[in-house]
């Protein structure tokens, strides 16, 4: 599909109302090349939960088939940008394929539970966060053993916490829990806006350079790499810092919950 330049000059808001008023099929096709961008983005940014089973462009394509369904659906009239409502659609069909192709093995999921679980444990003892040194020897593991399994649950973590977001941030996070066992599902007890108040207070727990690095990833929308350029340090820095702010979070969220 084309640009057409007969619709230039027309914003994105006008162009959604003419064509629910006239099906126009030409327009369906200019709203769908204006929105491209965002699907682009999100596959991009979540390359690491695909990259073992499918490709940026088959991701992508199916993005494009999302947004032309999302556009017959959405409702222009209520106070919502479509640009918010694709990128949740998008984050959730990338999550579906990834669910589907049964991406993470048994043995990773074991070892990031029992993660969770010795994290959780030492967080209660020890009234603080452990560090990654004591919760391996929680673990009786080896320090490196340890930064390996985590370094594989790391994706867990990523979609965790992007299913967990329900528009937090400048209405513009959102998801819900990954998790199958749903005793342990924060949403089993907290409602939508509970929840919201909950992600709130744990993000404010967070060091102030991992709230830094948690909004400009999840709210701006920046890659690993742009954001080690804007703060100046390394892209592996980065994904630590996000890995440990993503762990911190799914701990808070997890000790709320066993207050319900």
């Amino acid at each position: 599909m084309d640009r057409n330049e007969k619709y230039v000059g027309i914003t994105n808001e006008e162009l959604f109302r003419i064509y629910k008023k006239t099906g126009n099929i030409s327009i369906k096709h200019e709203l769908v090349l204006r929105y491209l961008h965002i699907v682009r983005s999100i596959a991009i940014q979540m390359r690491g939960v695909y990259n073992d089973f499918t490709q940026l462009d088959d991701i992508v394509n199916e993005g494009v088939l999302a947004i032309i369904g999302a556009i017959d659906k959405f409702d222009i009239e209520k106070n919502i940008k479509f640009e918010s409502y694709i990128s949740k659609r998008m984050r959730g069909l990338v999550i579906d394929i990834a669910r589907k192709n049964d991406w993470v093995s048994r043995n990773t999921r074991k070892n990031a539970k029992d993660i969770d679980k010795a994290a959780n444990t030492l967080f209660t003892n020890l009234g603080r966060m452990p560090t990654h040194e004591e919760i391996a020897d929680y673990l009786n593991v080896p320090i490196e053993k340890y930064q390996e399994n985590l370094g594989k649950s790391n994706v867990m973590n990523v979609l965790s916490f992007e299913m967990l977001l329900q528009e937090t941030i400048e209405g513009r996070m959102s998801g819900q829990v990954l998790n199958s066992d749903t005793d342990t599902m924060p949403e089993v007890c907290l409602d939508r806006t509970e929840m919201e108040q909950e992600i709130k207070k744990a993000l404010g727990k967070l060091r102030e350079r991992e709230q830094l690095v948690v909004s400009l990833h999840y709210v701006q929308e920046l890659s690993m790499k742009e954001i080690a350029v804007v703060l100046g340090v390394s892209e592996p820095r980065i994904s630590q810092i996000h890995s440990n702010a993503l762990r911190k979070l799914r701990v808070y969220m997890q000790q709320e919950n066993s207050l319900c």
